[in-house]
């Protein structure tokens, strides 16, 4: 079942958006009020949460505001990789959640936090209990990131890929299991904070490892999952099937799922990151996506 849908995936990240063709974060703010307003006419029993932001940034999230775009939805949410990627320590976690809170009354999801195993799986298991430590309790929704680390085979969501140099390979390594579906120790960890703390996997279009993530969901124990259906890949041969298999695999989870991504037909420039030419092309997706599978 459809819990909330969310609105973009860490748009102030320049591997998500292209805010270099959207200074101003106009065109970001106009496409959300409009999806926002689409989402609502379908299902206004939804919950409609502000695309989780990387960095958490409460400038940001004032600017939004300035913009309209708060008064169009129910919560924001942050993501956070402190033992990874950020440069503030794990905890400081309640800190992150007071900044933000003191720009909006809105309620904060956390919708993606992890670690990664790339030094060592230890580093995991100690991440994944400080974290539940931290915010279980404070935050409504928190979706731990992820159940599979990242196909070697496939390329992470990035701009600088090897540039980045070891940043860049964490992200194949987030994963509660492995590559070859085998569990790491934090996987049964993980099972002790699965009633109050849910999941995020982002399944490709055609992911083999859809039934297999079923499998390992309800053997955690997971209610939450947060994932997303891609406008770009709805443009994709055979998109409708794809989609339709995937939801009906995770029709007993109660999900929080993220419209995001632009086709490079309908794009300022031809990229997913790209700002689309019509906010109401990406709302009509919505829409459609929302009467779909939610309505």
């Amino acid at each position: 079942m459809i819990e909330a849908v969310k609105l973009w995936n860490e748009p102030n990240n320049i591997s998500h958006w292209d805010f270099g063709l959207d200074t101003g974060w106009q065109v970001y703010a106009e496409m959300v009020k409009a999806a926002s307003a689409a989402i609502h006419h379908e299902n206004p029993r939804l919950t409609r949460v502000l695309g989780g932001i990387s960095p958490i940034d409460p400038n940001f999230i004032s600017n939004l505001g300035r913009l309209g775009v708060l008064d169009h939805v129910d919560a924001v949410a942050v993501h956070g990789f402190p033992l990874d990627w950020n440069h503030w320590s794990i905890d400081e976690w309640p800190d992150k959640l007071r900044e933000i809170y003191r720009v909006t009354d809105l309620p904060v999801w956390v919708t993606e936090v992890g670690v990664s195993t790339f030094g060592a799986d230890e580093v995991q298991e100690f991440g994944l209990q400080r974290t539940a430590e931290l915010l279980i309790g404070r935050v409504p929704r928190i979706h731990w990131y992820s159940l599979y680390d990242l196909p070697r085979a496939w390329p992470a969501t990035t701009r600088h890929r090897e540039a980045e140099g070891s940043s860049y390979y964490r992200h194949f390594y987030l994963g509660l299991l492995r590559e070859d579906g085998s569990p790491k120790p934090a996987a049964a960890q993980f099972a002790e904070y699965a009633s109050a703390m849910g999941i995020c996997q982002w399944f490709h279009f055609e992911d083999h490892r859809l039934e297999d993530a079923v499998r390992w969901l309800r053997r955690l124990g997971v209610r939450h999952l947060r994932t997303g259906l891609s406008w770009a890949d709805s443009h994709r041969p055979n998109a409708d099937a794809w989609f339709n298999r995937q939801m009906a695999a995770l029709d007993d989870f109660e999900v929080t799922l993220t419209y995001c991504f632009t086709p490079e037909s309908c794009g300022v420039r031809p990229h997913h990151t790209s700002p689309p030419r019509s906010v109401d092309e990406f709302a009509e997706f919505c829409a459609r996506m929302t009467r779909r599978y939610a309505g």
